[in-house]
């Protein structure tokens, strides 16, 4: 949904229910997590005593921390794609979100598991000959690439998933990185990860 879209939805909603008091636009980057214009937006809610409203539900829902946040301070929150939500609601679509950070890293977990079940060392030595060193190398690559496609394995589904409501790659990222999910090396996604996690599941 974009900007003109999301302001006629929150028009619409507080037509016969007031008026905005302030209005805050958080533009995503697949570089950080937070949400900085979501939290002046909270305090600024809190402080006017009014509802805090946003145009999408999913979109706040995904960020765990700020939910959490949310919970504790006491702040009405509406959406106005689903006005009946309440607070519960917010608190099963945060915990469903956390959870689905976790079962996607325990899921590479089990892989990598039995991967070495399988026989493939997961760390090597520096060898003193160089011939031994060369082939340590290779065996360290092969494990890299086998845990990287077991992450990208686990976590092309929520991608698949983003990418069905028409997401850029720095969309997808910005998501993933919204939701907490983190890449196989344990960093940030930005456009050119998102496109290995294809280019490594042969998608397009």
């Amino acid at each position: 949904m974009g900007l003109e879209a999301q302001r006629a939805a929150v028009a619409a909603h507080v037509l016969d229910r007031g008026e905005v008091v302030a209005e805050f636009v958080e533009v995503e980057s697949g570089k950080r997590a937070d949400r900085p214009e979501l939290a002046r937006a909270l305090a600024e809610a809190k402080r006017a005593g009014a509802v805090l409203l946003i145009a999408k539900l999913d979109r706040l829902a995904r960020n765990v921390a700020f939910i959490a946040n949310l919970l504790e301070s006491g702040v009405e929150v509406t959406a106005a794609d689903m006005p009946e939500a309440n607070r519960f609601v917010l608190h099963i679509m945060a915990a469903v979100a956390e959870q689905e950070g976790r079962a996607i890293s325990e899921r590479t977990k089990a892989a990598l598991a039995a991967a070495k079940a399988r026989g493939v060392k997961l760390g090597w030595s520096i060898p003193e000959r160089a011939s031994e060193q060369r082939q340590a190398a290779r065996k360290g690559a092969a494990v890299n690439k086998a845990r990287a496609l077991a992450h990208a394995e686990n976590v092309l589904p929520v991608v698949e998933q983003i990418r069905a409501g028409g997401a850029s790659l720095r969309q997808i990222a910005a998501e993933l990185n919204a939701r907490g999910i983190k890449t196989a090396r344990g960093g940030e996604w930005y456009a050119t990860t998102v496109q290995n996690i294809f280019n490594l599941t042969c998608r397009s």
